[in-house]
């Protein structure tokens, strides 16, 4: 199995990079949180112009994918940037909507999406809260008796990200589909948006270990900068070390992309970048945990990720799932 990605790839991932590198998202991510859409959908606008929201896309409703291994390196960029909004919603409807095999609805929504369209959604088992509603073209809602509705935004909530704009989705909507099917294809984009948002989490946790190292190369103590104290390397050191576990996991997933696989990538990148949070803001002390510091618009984030689509919990209960089924069907 290959865990390295190929020169095509590489070069989609650094023409990424060098995109967002190029754009403030600080001052989008800032935006975003206080309800000011225009700049996030401006990045948006760039993003989906390297074809990045394609690739969850079918060719047949103008797409490039669906590609998970380039759409995992295109989310690790997203998240080393902290870019807001709902982009594994986004990918999550689309793969939902090309699972449906519903020609009709496919291609009413999906070219939309392949072209950079914000999307949200919410699943049977995953979060009962729709993710930036308001900034989103369309909110799609499965229900568990496995009804896909289009939803409005509804009444919002509080997150411990404000740029995580949560709602609950308002009820009824327009009935687009139901059965069986809806609760196969519900359960594909279920591990795509989990797949996903494992890999955001590794982009955020390098993001804040290359920030803590930067200022423990920066900040003096005692005559020296206070990564040369054994103590920072140390906790320096482990972290990176959880973010490089779980970076082969993240790649297995993609290419390989079943229940068990998928929920140890989330469950060990969720893990390691809650820990890179941690370390960040030990190594930074109290300036931390100033708003005005880029590095909280990264803190913020590591928890959230850390649960969304699939809580430490439920990743280790699936794992088990998983290993249960592959040692039953070994013995038969």
């Amino acid at each position: 199995m290959r865990f390295l990605p190929t020169d095509e790839q590489a070069d989609f991932a650094r023409t990424l990079r060098a995109l967002l590198a190029a754009s403030d998202v600080p001052a989008a991510v800032r935006a975003w949180a206080g309800g000011g859409y225009g700049p996030g959908r401006a990045l948006w606008s760039r993003l989906s112009d390297t074809g990045l929201f394609a690739l969850a896309v079918p060719e047949a409703y103008e797409g490039l994918g669906p590609l998970p291994v380039e759409l995992a390196l295109g989310f690790v960029e997203l998240g080393r940037a902290g870019v807001p909004g709902p982009v594994v919603e986004t990918a999550a409807a689309a793969v939902l909507l090309a699972e449906l095999g519903d020609a009709a609805l496919a291609g009413r929504f999906l070219p939309e999406l392949a072209a950079g369209a914000a999307a949200t959604l919410t699943l049977p088992g995953g979060s009962p809260y729709a993710l930036d509603a308001e900034a989103a073209a369309h909110c799609f809602a499965v229900s568990p008796a496995g009804e896909l509705r289009l939803a409005g935004a509804g009444r919002p909530l509080a997150s411990t990200d404000p740029a995580r704009r949560l709602s609950v989705p308002a009820a009824g909507g327009e009935l687009l589909a139901a059965g069986p099917g809806v609760e196969r294809a519900a359960a594909v984009a279920g591990r795509w948006a989990r797949l996903l948002t494992a890999a955001q989490c590794l982009g955020v946790g390098e993001a804040l270990l290359a920030r803590a190292v930067q200022y423990a190369k920066q900040r003096t103590q005692f005559g020296g900068p206070i990564g040369a104290f054994q103590a920072v390397k140390h906790r320096l050191a482990d972290t990176l070390l959880g973010l490089e576990f779980a970076r082969p996991l993240v790649w297995a997933a993609a290419l390989s992309p079943g229940p068990g696989e998928v929920a140890a990538a989330k469950l060990t990148a969720g893990e390691a970048a809650y820990a890179a949070a941690l370390t960040a803001l030990q190594v930074h002390g109290a300036v931390g945990y100033t708003e005005e510091l880029d590095l909280s618009l990264w803190l913020r984030k590591a928890r959230p990720l850390r649960d969304a689509w699939g809580t430490p919990s439920a990743c280790r209960e699936e794992v088990v799932a998983a290993a249960v089924r592959a040692r039953a069907a070994r013995s038969r």
